[in-house]
C-alpha cells in the first residue's frame, strides 16, 4: 500500500499527489513513468513522474480527470493509499551535455518536464523551458519550472498570460531570432508535440518527444502501446517513452488514441451520475439526533 502524503488541486480537474514509495523514488530517473492502481478492483493507469525526492522516498504525479478511473483517483484524499504503484517503467530520458536545451511542456505534460529540466541543468546544460496552456487559470508548475531552468517562457492560447499563442510561437521566434538550440524535448498533447516537431524539422534541431499512447501492462507484452517510429514498430512502454520526434508517425498514433474515447466518455458519465445519486441520497438521509 502506498500512502498519499499530500494532495492538492492545481487547476480545474487536475490534482497533484505526493506518494510515499521509498524504493521506487530512489531508483527512478527523469523521463520514466509509473503505473497506478487505486484498489484491488481498479484499472492500471500509466502516469508520468512529475517529481522525485529520493531522500524522503516520495514521488509526485499529476492526474487530470478525463475518465472514470482518473475521476475516482481524484476523489482520494491525503492519508488514503494506492493499492499499487509499479515502476519505474520505461527508459530514462537521454541526459548528456548537449549545450542549449529547450524543454517544452503543455497541459499535464508540464510536470514530467520538471525532472528532465533539472537533470539537464545539473550536468551543465543551459536550459530554457517553455510551458503553455489554454488560459492562465490552467497553467501549472510555473514556480517548479522556474527553479529547474535557467529561463522560463510561458504562452497561453488566449493571451491571458505570457505570450499570446502556442509554445511553438515562442520556439519559432527563438529560431527566427538566430538563437542556437542544440536539443529540444517536448511532452504534452499529441497535436502540440507534432507541431513542435514540425517547427524543428527544417532547422534540423534534434527533438525528442515523450509518447503517451494507450497502455495496458507497461511491460511490452500486450502490444497496446505500439507506435511507428522510423517506419518500425516500437512499444512506448519498453522502447520509450522518449523517441526521436522527427521519426514518429503522429497521424497513426492519433487514430489509435481515439479508438476508445467514446467508451471512456460513457464510463465517465456513468461515474458522475452515480456519484450525484450517492450525494443526493446522503443529503436526504435523516440525521442522527444524538450526533
Amino acid at each position: 500500500m502506498f500512502e498519499i502524503i499530500d494532495k492538492r488541486e492545481l487547476c480545474d480537474k487536475v490534482y497533484q499527489f505526493k506518494i510515499r514509495a521509498q524504493h521506487l523514488a530512489k531508483k527512478a530517473k527523469a523521463g520514466q513513468f509509473v503505473i497506478l492502481r487505486k484498489d484491488e478492483m481498479g484499472e492500471r493507469v500509466p502516469m508520468s513522474i512529475g517529481g522525485l525526492d529520493p531522500a524522503s522516498g516520495v514521488l509526485t504525479v499529476v492526474i487530470q480527470e478525463v475518465g472514470k478511473t482518473s475521476a475516482s483517483m481524484n476523489r482520494m484524499k491525503t492519508g488514503d493509499h494506492f493499492a499499487d504503484v509499479v515502476g519505474p517503467l520505461g527508459i530514462p530520458s537521454h541526459i548528456e551535455k548537449f549545450g542549449h536545451c529547450v524543454c517544452i511542456g503543455g497541459g499535464v505534460g508540464i510536470p514530467p518536464i520538471r525532472p528532465i529540466a533539472q537533470a539537464l541543468k545539473e550536468i551543465g546544460n543551459k536550459v530554457t523551458t517553455i510551458i503553455g496552456s489554454r488560459t492562465k487559470d490552467l497553467l501549472i508548475f510555473e514556480q517548479e519550472l522556474r527553479e529547474a531552468s535557467h529561463e522560463l517562457l510561458i504562452s497561453t492560447d488566449d493571451g491571458s498570460y505570457g505570450t499570446h499563442g502556442f509554445v511553438t510561437t515562442i520556439l519559432q521566434k527563438m529560431i527566427d531570432d538566430g538563437g542556437h538550440i542544440d536539443m529540444v524535448i517536448a511532452i504534452g498533447p499529441v497535436p502540440m508535440m507534432k507541431a513542435v516537431v514540425a517547427t524543428t524539422r527544417e532547422p534540423k534541431i534534434k527533438t525528442y518527444v515523450s509518447l503517451n499512447p494507450i497502455m495496458v501492462d507497461g511491460t511490452g507484452m500486450c502490444g497496446a502501446c505500439r507506435v511507428t517510429v522510423g517506419g518500425k514498430t516500437r512499444f512506448a512502454c519498453v522502447d520509450g517513452p522518449d523517441f526521436d520526434g522527427h521519426e514518429v508517425d503522429f497521424d497513426e498514433m492519433t487514430k489509435r488514441m481515439k479508438m476508445y474515447v467514446r467508451y471512456e466518455k460513457q464510463a465517465y458519465d456513468r461515474f458522475l451520475q452515480d456519484e450525484h445519486c450517492r450525494l443526493a441520497k446522503a443529503a436526504e438521509a435523516p440525521k442522527d439526533k444524538n450526533a
